[in-house]
């Protein structure tokens, strides 16, 4: 099975950035559909953005303009570039596939920004 592996979070001040990796430990190339979601303790899991093998993308209306996802089939690598950040984006930032019927889950990396 697929295995993911984020990198890429920090402390960073408000307006700062970020890159996000997700490193898969197989192909990806004929994964439909992969992407992030945002975890903050004692809430739910919350959807940032999502990327389909045809490179079609889907984003929260809040980070519209400020998040861009991509995806590398060579190198199994799905990235997230955070512009522009908030507070309010503070969170964990997990990367998931669907594949067949599964979703695959990584174990998620920090994010924090300062104010």
């Amino acid at each position: 099975q697929v295995q993911l592996v984020e990198s890429g979070g920090d402390v960073v001040q408000a307006g700062g950035s970020l890159r996000l990796s997700c490193l898969a430990s197989g192909s990806i190339s004929t994964t439909d559909t992969m992407g992030w979601y945002r975890q903050v303790p004692g809430r739910q899991r919350d959807f940032v953005a999502r990327i389909r093998r045809g490179g079609i993308t889907d984003y929260k209306d809040s980070v519209k303009g400020r998040f861009t996802i991509s995806r590398d089939n060579v190198k199994n690598t799905v990235y997230l570039q955070l512009n522009n950040l908030r507070p309010e984006d503070t969170a964990v930032y997990l990367c998931y596939a669907f594949i067949g019927n599964t979703y695959v889950w990584g174990q998620g990396t920090v994010v924090t920004v300062s104010s």
